[in-house]
């Protein structure tokens, strides 16, 4: 026995997830007469490898025709610019995918392979439905059937090249919440839970089960282990079809073995199996069943590993026996790529003829078989379902005889989504607050920087006065304030940036629904929000001296909190559609700085030119502004200039008390009434209008503002729809 097989012999001797939830559904029925959720679920052969030794395929794809091509630009250099055939700005058309045709089985491992730049992942993306319409010609059919987008969302995976985890989460709770979302809801957490663990355990990771993934800044697991949760989050339902690119990227052979024992196990079990994978090993090639070789985007060898040794002898370039299949192909293709045009154009067309020779009438093999198992695409996903395949799609037959007579019309019965949305909404807040929470320091900073500021402003302001210089200090701390909210709120850019990728991973095989993902970042960012509010609200508001008393301060700080959800919103909004952080970070800080601008502080709505009222009115500053002016000013009690201090922030106000009398009395003769130094000449109302604050009660901006938030989070869901389509154009 080979030591370096120790994993491999682990994983066959581990139940099945299938045999896991037999038992426990047998362990139910025993113990009790309930009703409860039971599938029948088949199993590989009990010899123990978990090979079926012969079996008929249930699904076949493939593929005819492929090619897909690209525009590109030639890049402006000294060299072409004095050229004598200057080509700038003229798209030169790369061909990435050539005429590509052949197919894949369930139950068995198809390995497309080649040097980089050969078109390995190109041909998993079209084979993936991840290419744009229109780009791609050619047909991609399962059971001889053409693939709808979401039935192939619902069938299948696709294990993407780069390792996209949450950092904090450890290993299990990864596992766990990929289950929550692709496993039925119908299954019970204990089931979920036995498919977590039967899946640690295949992929070899128990040891580091509750170790946190890690990033840069935080230890975690090792580079192979964060590979394994990568593949194990997209194999978590089951999939019919299962699309990997470059699934041993990074891992060591013992490891990398491993990982593609899992994935016979899983073709083994009825699913279709399609890897890109650069140069696997002799034990690994022992896994595959299928293999074709790429090279500059056409096919130079297609067929079983068994039969490489025949076609390159027959191509006049035996195999050594001491040496690696694949790396002797692989070099061989490099060689010729590099020598003459002609060199790799022989090997595509000796390929073509090889084919035809070796396998006359496979073009029409295909749909024999489907008329001799006589299934429809849809009748072979029921079947497949019932049998235990795709756990997303699982249901809740009566009697299983009822159940396997009705498997033509079951089929429509596979869910777009695993979940209902209010389900998506709570496991996605859980992981977000399960994320955030072990990152405690983010909101010690934002509270921090809150906390400062409003001191900052307290110390400024402190215990205005009720003077015509406290009514205009009063504004300025107003302006300063609401401003100063939103632009706190510019933390929020880069947090959905660094999650995109993930968003975009996840909700391109129907994880779970867009408008859920934005209903959850929505109820996770409010309880910060509520905080942040109450700690500027508490810190400022009796140190400034506003007025109005505990209910004054109740509504002071309800816009305080209005005004970080509009601004919450509005920056999430713009994470949304741009992609930069950088980019995004100069739009927002100089979109605030207009909406200040334009929000009645700095000129009076009446005094705004006509052709900028509009951005008036779009000003998120302009409401909160507003309203709590109201709230300080509107009391027709308060009285703000009386007497003498008519004449403050005037030439006159440097006269004596005296002579400011003298003034007083003359004026009160003059306009026939008597002012005395206790007059009341200036009230809050008075000062509302000055400042053209006239059109809207302080409610009417309170839901303004809340409206706001609404409709940039509208924004957001829209600009996830059209911006995240996760598709080669």
């Amino acid at each position: 026995m080979d030591i370096g097989e120790p994993s491999c012999i682990i994983v066959a001797d581990l139940p099945t997830l299938r045999e896991l939830f037999r038992l426990e559904d047998e362990a139910q029925r025993e113990a009790t007469s309930d009703d409860s959720i039971t599938t029948e679920y088949h199993t590989p052969d009990g010899n123990g490898s978990g090979i079926e030794p012969s079996r008929s395929s249930s699904f076949v794809l493939t593929f005819n025709n492929l090619t897909y091509s690209v525009k590109v630009r030639h890049k402006l250099n000294f060299s072409t610019l004095f050229s004598a055939e200057n080509r700038f700005g003229e798209p030169e058309t790369k061909i990435l995918l050539n005429d590509i045709s052949g197919e894949a089985r369930d139950g068995e491992i198809l390995a497309v392979m080649g040097a980089s730049g050969s078109g390995k992942s190109t041909l998993i993306d079209a084979l993936a439905n991840r290419i744009a319409k229109g780009n791609l010609k050619g047909s991609v059919k399962l059971n001889g059937e053409a693939l709808e987008s979401r039935l192939l969302k619902a069938i299948s995976a696709y294990v993407m090249q780069d390792d996209l985890l949450f950092p904090m989460l450890t290993v299990e709770e990864t596992l766990m919440f990929a289950a929550e979302f692709r496993l039925s809801h119908r299954l019970s957490r204990s089931k979920k839970k036995m498919r977590v663990q039967a899946l640690i355990d295949q992929l070899d990771l128990r040891n580091a089960a509750k170790t946190v993934i890690g990033n840069e800044g935080h230890r975690g697991v090792s580079g192979g282990e964060r590979r394994r949760v990568s593949i194990g989050i997209d194999i978590i339902h089951d999939p019919i079809i299962l699309f990997l690119d470059e699934p041993t990227s990074g891992l060591d052979s013992t490891s990398a073995f491993t990982v593609v024992k899992v994935l016979q196990t899983i073709a083994h079990s009825g699913s279709i199996v399609v890897m890109a994978i650069h140069q696997p090993s002799s034990r690994i090639l022992g896994l595959i069943d299928r293999m074709m070789f790429l090279s500059r985007g056409e096919i130079v060898f297609s067929g079983s590993p068994l039969q490489l040794p025949l076609f390159f002898d027959e191509f006049d370039h035996p195999i050594p026996e001491d040496e690696n299949q694949t790396e002797f192909a692989l070099d061989l293709i490099h060689e010729l790529e590099e020598g003459s045009s002609s060199g790799i154009h022989r090997l595509v067309e000796f390929n073509k003829s090889w084919q035809i020779k070796k396998q006359p009438g496979s073009n029409d093999s295909t749909e024999v078989e489907y008329r001799h198992h006589g299934l429809s695409l849809k009748e072979a996903v029921s079947t497949s379902i019932l049998r235990g395949k795709l756990v997303s799609g699982i249901i809740k037959p009566t009697d299983s005889s009822a159940a396997r007579s009705s498997s033509s019309s079951t089929s429509s019965k596979v869910p777009t989504f695993a979940n209902p949305l209010l389900i998506e909404v709570t496991k996605l807040s859980i992981r977000s607050y399960t994320n955030s929470r072990r990152t405690p320091a983010i909101f010690r900073t934002r509270l921090a920087i809150v906390l400062i500021t409003g001191s900052l402003l307290a110390s400024v302001f402190w215990r205005l006065d009720h003077s015509p210089k406290g009514v205009q200090e009063r504004l300025s701390f107003f302006a300063f304030a609401m401003s100063s909210t939103f632009y706190t709120t510019a933390e929020a850019l880069p947090m959905f940036l660094q999650d995109r990728y993930i968003f975009m991973r996840e909700t391109a095989y129907n994880t779970y629904r867009r408008s859920s993902y934005v209903f959850s970042h929505a109820l996770v960012s409010l309880p910060s929000l509520l905080v942040l509010s109450l700690a500027f609200a508490a810190t400022t508001f009796w140190a400034v001296g506003l007025d109005g008393g505990w209910f004054g301060f109740l509504f002071y700080f309800i816009f305080i909190f209005a005004s970080f959800w509009a601004g919450n919103s509005f920056v999430t909004f713009l994470s949304g559609v741009l992609p930069h952080e950088m980019l995004g970070y100069t739009i927002v800080v100089k979109t605030l700085a207009y909406f200040l601008l334009f929000s009645g502080f700095f000129i009076n709505r009446d005094r705004i030119p006509v052709y900028w009222i509009w951005f008036h009115y779009l000003s998120l500053v302009k409401y909160p502004y507003e309203a709590v002016m109201q709230n300080e000013f509107d009391d027709p009690v308060s009285c703000f200039v009386k007497g003498v201090q008519v004449f403050d922030n005037t030439p006159l106000g440097e006269l004596p008390s005296s002579m400011k009398l003298k003034l007083l009395q003359s004026l009160s003769g003059t306009l026939g009434t008597n002012i005395t130094s206790s007059t009341c000449l200036t009230r809050g109302t008075d000062i509302l209008q000055q400042n053209g604050i006239t059109q809207l009660s302080k409610w009417n901006c309170l839901w303004v503002t809340v409206s706001w938030g609404f409709l940039f989070r509208a924004l957001f869901y829209f600009s996830l729809l059209l911006g995240s389509k996760n598709k080669r154009r």
